[in-house]
């Protein structure tokens, strides 16, 4: 199962953030988790309805260990492309994906009418490997994958305690994800909008200053039930620290000079680093 998440807002490469943050677009509302999850329960309650018999069911999504766009691949839904995201040739790129696994046999005229990979549409296109900021796709055997390592999801999201200095300048406004290799993907250029209103974002491209006073309490009531609560409240705070210095706005001195004297070493060796860009060193 594909679920749509593209909504109408604007690209982060088609977006002058400012003095905002940039977050991935599918945090933006609703845990994708809980959505689709729910939409793979009606479909396994109305298989029920329609087998006859009894089967045993479990659902997937991003939470057991399968291949989902291997699998989503040999379904049909599309090709791995360059940037290692499944790229379907009318939807482009953004859709999550969920699994529904049945006990029940597939037989007669639909065994026969299985779906098969669709060809790779890439071609000689090489856009999101330009535009990764970090140089992050990298040859991997016939293909491409995404060094983590230098990744900027990776690392405003996954990544527990000190970002090393020579990456955080590349992250540019990022507190929460990157999706330019998305941005810039062609076959995204006519994907569809969702109707899904649990993915309308909450807040978009919320101001740096604001994000930076935030207390724990009020991170969690700003966030809670999105995905962003996965870089924890330090992190957060880190990836923050980090975009004000690269923006670089004498505005954002106070809120990095408090962020300094947090009692987290990671936030204040990070806030010491944004006070070094705008000319200051504690």
């Amino acid at each position: 199962m594909g679920k749509l998440y593209n909504t109408p807002w604007p690209y982060s490469t088609q977006f002058d953030a400012g003095e905002r943050a940039w977050i991935s677009r599918y945090a933006w509302g609703e845990d994708y988790h809980g959505v689709v999850r729910r939409g793979l329960e009606r479909l396994d309650a109305r298989l029920r309805e329609r087998a006859g018999a009894e089967f045993q069911s479990m659902i997937s999504v991003d939470t057991a260990p399968l291949l989902e766009r291997s699998y989503a691949r040999m379904a049909g839904l599309g090709w791995i492309g360059k940037n290692t995201c499944l790229i379907n040739q009318a939807g482009g790129s953004w859709f999550f994906l969920g699994e529904l696994l049945v006990s029940l046999a597939i037989e007669g005229d639909a065994a026969d009418a299985a779906d098969a990979p669709p060809p790779g549409r890439c071609g000689t296109c090489t856009r999101c490997i330009d535009a990764c900021p970090t140089s992050a796709i990298v040859p991997a055997g016939p293909g491409f994958t995404v060094d983590s390592r230098r990744c900027i999801s990776y690392h405003t999201i996954e990544l527990r305690g000190a970002l090393a200095v020579e990456h955080r300048a590349a992250a540019g406004l990022h507190v929460f994800g990157c999706d330019i290799c998305q941005d810039v993907c062609p076959w995204n250029r006519r994907a569809a909008v969702t109707g899904e209103r649990a993915f309308e974002p909450r807040v978009f491209a919320p101001p740096l200053h604001k994000l930076a006073a935030l207390t724990e309490d009020e991170f969690r009531a700003m966030f809670g039930g999105t995905p962003v609560t996965r870089t924890k409240y330090a992190g957060f705070l880190r990836n923050v620290a980090i975009a004000m210095g690269n923006r670089k706005l004498e505005k954002f001195r106070a809120p990095l000079e408090k962020l300094a004297a947090s009692q987290d070493p990671v936030v204040a060796e990070h806030a010491r680093w944004g006070l070094e860009q705008l000319g200051t060193a504690l």
